[in-house]
Order: C-alpha cells, then sequence, then structure tokens
C-alpha cells in the first residue's frame, strides 16, 4: 500500500464533536468545489424529515454501514452486528472533488450500486436517539445529492432487520458508471484532498473488511489493479 500520507486538515476531519457543529458544512459552504453543490440546513432537514417518515417512532433504529462507517461510526450507538444485504453491492462509484480528492486531483468514494449483495455492520441506535443521532449522520452523508437513503432488509444471524443506509444517486454528474476498473484504480491512487488521500480511504476500507472478517470480490479485484499499477509505476 502507498506511504504517500500528509496531515490532513482538521476542519475536515469526521468526529461527532465537528458533526455536532457542523464544521465540515460550514468549510464546504463557504468554498464549495466545482460541481458539488452543498445542502442547506432547511434541506438536510427535510430529506431527513421524510426518510423517518418511513420509521415508527419509539423504535429502535438500525444503519447499514459499508465504508467509512465500519472503522469511523461517530454514532452513539446500542450494538453492532455483522449483516449482509442483497440487491446493492459496495462500490468506488463516485468521482470524489471535496475531503480526499480535489477537481485537480480527484479521487474515488465508496457507494452501494445497484446488484450483487454487500457484507457490513449494522449499528443499532437507540429509539430515544433516533432523531438526533441521524441529524449527524445526515451532515455527513447527506450533505451533498450525490446519496439517496434507502431501507433495506440486512440479514444477521437468522435475523431479517430492517435498515437504513446510503447508495449512490445514479444521475449524479459525479457517478462512476461504465468506468474501467483500471480507470477507478487510478482515481484511488491519484486523489487527494483536505481530508488526505482516496489511497487512505481505500486502505481503511481494506482493513476494515478483514478486522470484521468480510470478503468483498470487487474490493480484492481493485486492491490487485492498485497493486500492479504500484509495481509497474502507473
Amino acid at each position: 500500500m502507498s506511504d504517500d500520507r500528509h496531515t490532513p486538515d482538521p476542519e475536515y476531519e469526521i468526529t461527532r464533536e465537528r458533526l455536532a457543529r457542523g464544521t465540515l458544512l460550514q468549510a464546504l459552504r463557504a468554498d464549495p468545489p466545482p460541481g458539488m453543490t452543498v445542502r442547506s440546513d432547511a434541506e438536510l432537514e427535510r430529506t431527513l424529515e421524510a426518510t423517518l417518515e418511513h420509521h415508527e417512532r419509539g423504535r429502535d433504529l438500525h444503519v447499514f454501514g459499508y465504508g467509512s462507517l465500519m472503522w469511523n461510526p461517530a454514532l452513539d450507538f446500542a450494538g453492532t452486528s455483522v449483516a449482509r444485504i442483497d440487491g446493492w453491492h459496495r462500490a468506488f462509484c463516485l468521482r470524489l472533488v471535496a475531503a480526499r480528492g480535489t477537481p485537480e486531483q480527484p479521487g474515488a468514494m465508496l457507494a452501494l450500486d445497484r446488484g450483487g449483495l454487500c457484507d457490513g455492520v449494522l449499528y443499532r441506535i437507540d429509539a430515544a436517539k433516533v432523531e438526533s443521532e441521524l441529524r449527524l449522520l445526515w451532515r455527513r452523508e447527506m450533505l451533498s445529492d450525490s446519496y439517496e437513503p434507502e431501507w433495506i432488509t440486512a440479514k444477521s444471524g437468522n435475523q431479517s432487520i430492517r435498515a437504513l443506509t446510503f447508495v449512490v444517486n445514479r444521475l449524479h454528474s459525479r457517478y462512476l458508471g461504465g468506468y474501467s476498473l483500471e480507470r477507478v484504480a487510478h482515481l484511488i491512487r491519484t486523489g487527494r484532498g483536505p481530508l488526505g488521500t482516496s489511497q487512505d480511504y481505500f486502505d481503511s476500507t481494506v482493513q476494515a473488511l478483514e478486522r470484521f472478517g468480510l470478503y468483498d470480490a470487487g474490493i480484492e479485484r481493485l486492491l490487485c489493479k492498485i497493486r500492479d499499477a504500484e509495481i509497474n509505476g502507473v
């Protein structure tokens, strides 16, 4: 793996405290990169309320994490479990122009795309904290219109659990549908922004999957492409 790392700008680091203060939103609103629309507080609240209309108040809520939520949930959760969802797969399918990329050095970001299956982590949020925790999560995952909230069914052991997750907006201009594995691997290897590199993000994904004992064929194929490119100096 690459050792080309640098110290992230603390304004872009994802912590509960910074999410509560809206630090990342403020930084992006002050200087939005070309091609990125940052939602207003009113828009965030509206989309959150629309999503919660499909959740029974007074009940715990599960969130399915497949990317950075696996190693940095920044959530106050009551329990976790490994789970699988059908009909969606983990994919580096969003061109990244903020945080771990810029318009000049774009990276690639994970989302759930249609088809296949995905193993990840379920976080159970206590009923009394659902609204407050999702409000923080919205500031992280819904700050632009590249993701869409989706209710899915996750299998954990013998249980089928209704959960909330975030899937790619295929109509978005930064959607990488149709990109070859080589082009995505290049974005991961070269993407760099104020939060760090896309390579850091990819490495953290690989390490989290290993830690939870999960296998992802798509990530393994990308890993091979990245290693080949590093060996050949492409």
